[in-house]
């Protein structure tokens, strides 16, 4: 089931999440307006570092570019091409007919030279880009974290944790006292369990992951809306599957509710049914909307030095001291919004969960 999860939400991700282009430019310098370079545009640069991408920009350094260049993979007419994101790093951003757009509203898309306007096959994108990468080692690290603990505890039963398995071991009883067992009860809460640590310990290793600046860190995993997309249809399909005979009754004929809401036009079961949808969207964008919004702030106290900067040396040092500060202030704030959107989503799942096999006594 774990591996089940993590492979379609790599796969979904890089098909419903946009990209940009290959080639991430450097913030320009200072001087920038008097070489005739670029001017710096903290837009550009903070989207660029929030948004998924077809590879995964290291540094810069002077005008060399590290990168790590990710497999393309297309799908078009029938036919499969695959290449690395490096082949696109040519003057007009093509190969083999297929063009990585740098600008305008297809930008960081593959799309079909001469196609632009939507003639022709589509062109079907399964790349590995930045995020999938991301997902499928926060995978990795998880599996090999988690199956080196559950040996331990097979070879030392009955015996206080050590190292690693003394620091999850807590979070571990708590999801499953604190979330499983009060939100679905005691009887029924195993059956979620391996859902509920697979979702809390996914959101929050990709959230400590994307607070990383160096690679593989720094990847904004859980602030794409694909991502957190995948994790809230999982949620709603879980609990759909599980709502027993009484959970669906009181969706149709909601008790309680006088009888004119219900007939001739049915409001209720109407407005339920709309609550179904929207419990599984409020999941997806609360996370979506909280990491997101916690890097651009990183991503603009960053900007602010170069912006002022470009003004003058001076206010730009002047300006860096604040900066500073204050990302290390929200990096810290960063820590605990990590474990709290972890905490928040799987215990909202937890209760769907519990609404949906909870047994009701009607009288």
């Amino acid at each position: 089931m774990v591996m089940v999860f993590f492979i379609l939400a790599g796969r979904l991700t890089s098909l419903a999440a946009g990209t940009t282009p290959a080639e991430i430019q450097p913030p320009a310098r200072a001087d920038s307006a008097m070489k005739g370079e670029e001017p710096f545009n903290a837009g550009t640069m903070i989207m660029e570092h929030v948004v998924d991408n077809h590879e995964w920009h290291i540094a810069t350094i002077g005008s060399f570019h590290l990168v790590v260049p990710l497999p393309v993979i297309l799908l078009y007419d029938g036919k499969i091409y695959s290449c690395w994101s490096s082949a696109f790093h040519n003057p007009s951003h093509s190969w083999k007919g297929f063009k990585l757009e740098p600008e305008g509203p297809h930008k960081g898309k593959i799309l079909r030279e001469g196609a632009e306007g939507g003639t022709g096959p589509a062109v079907y994108d399964f790349s590995f880009s930045k995020t999938v990468l991301a997902i499928f080692f926060s995978a990795i690290l998880m599996l090999v974290i988690f199956l080196s603990v559950a040996r331990t505890y097979k070879k030392n039963r009955n015996k206080a944790p050590r190292g690693i398995q003394s620091m999850l071991e807590p979070l571990i009883l708590f999801i499953r006292d604190d979330i499983a067992k009060s939100s679905i009860g005691e009887k029924k809460y195993e059956k979620f369990m391996p859902y509920l640590l697979t979702v809390f310990f996914f959101i929050f290793f990709n959230n400590l992951l994307g607070l990383i600046p160096i690679f593989p860190g720094g990847a904004n995993v859980t602030g794409n809306i694909a991502v957190t997309l995948v994790m809230a249809v999982f949620t709603f399909i879980i609990t759909s599957l599980n709502g027993n005979k009484a959970y669906w009754v009181d969706i149709v004929n909601t008790p309680g509710v006088p009888w004119w809401l219900k007939f001739p036009v049915p409001l209720m079961p109407i407005v339920e049914i709309i609550g179904i949808i929207t419990k599984p969207f409020v999941l997806m964008i609360r996370l979506f909307a909280n990491i997101t919004a916690g890097h651009i702030i990183v991503l603009g106290f960053v900007s602010l030095i170069f912006i002022f900067g470009a003004i003058s040396m001076a206010l730009g040092l002047g300006v860096s001291v604040v900066s500073v500060g204050f990302m290390v202030f929200m990096s810290l704030l960063e820590l605990l919004v990590a474990f709290i959107q972890a905490y928040v989503f799987t215990l909202l799942s937890a209760l769907y969960f519990g609404l949906a096999t909870a047994e009701h006594e009607h009288h």
